[in-house]
């Protein structure tokens, strides 16, 4: 099994809400991560190929020899990125797109893959193919930042999904740092945040803040 990347406070970025104030995406990500974020995922759902592709690039040379840098869905573009040079580290797909083991095909083995996972069986099976490194888990609790976002379950709920699955989990879903220690004791790898940074006014300091929290937890 490969390792899983350091997903203690893991960056997923929106584009509209960094614009909302008044940064880039990478502006906010170089931020995120000098304040503590250990990996990023590029998410762009309604980018056409060709910008999301020079997001992608653009994240990943900012930050990529820092913090893993993962491609949400575009196996494509991950792939694209990768030939242009950029030091992207994977992709994290969900239950709609392409097969988890396709994709492992596809990426080879040296690439992080993360899969999104709302039930057991989505979890049993995640677990059965052998082909992610890390699971995404949630949500904790309802969230805007996503239109098909399960509903949420709680801290409690997502500790429970987690404890069936040996592969490291990462909560996802309206997370803020007063969650960090719950999550940390039941056993969750780490935090998938959106708005708690994108939104944020200062994201260094609001990726310092879950990172302290995370590792006050312990």
């Amino acid at each position: 099994m490969r390792p899983a990347p350091d997903l203690r406070v893991y960056l997923v970025t929106d584009a509209a809400q960094c614009r909302a104030r008044g940064r880039t995406v990478t502006d906010t990500v170089r931020a995120a991560v000098a304040g503590g974020a250990t990996c990023v995922q590029v998410r762009a759902k309604d980018a056409d190929g060709a910008d999301f592709l020079a997001q992608v690039c653009d994240v990943a040379n900012a930050v990529g020899e820092l913090v893993p840098v993962l491609v949400n869905d575009r196996v494509d573009v991950y792939l694209a990125a990768r030939r242009l040079g950029a030091p992207v580290a994977g992709v994290h797909v969900g239950q709609r797109d392409l097969p988890a083991t396709v994709v492992r095909e596809l990426i080879g083995d040296d690439a992080y893959l993360g899969l999104s996972a709302a039930n057991p069986e989505a979890l049993s099976a995640a677990a059965a193919e052998g082909a992610c490194d890390h699971v995404g888990v949630g949500a904790v609790r309802a969230t805007a930042t996503k239109a098909d976002a399960p509903t949420g379950i709680g801290t409690d709920g997502v500790s429970r999904l987690a404890a069936d699955i040996a592969l490291p989990c990462v909560a996802i879903g309206g997370i803020t740092p007063a969650d960090l220690p719950a999550l940390r004791a039941g056993g969750l790898a780490g935090a998938a945040v959106v708005s708690a940074i994108c939104l944020a006014d200062d994201p260094r300091a609001a990726a310092r803040r879950l990172r302290r929290a995370w590792e006050a937890a312990r």
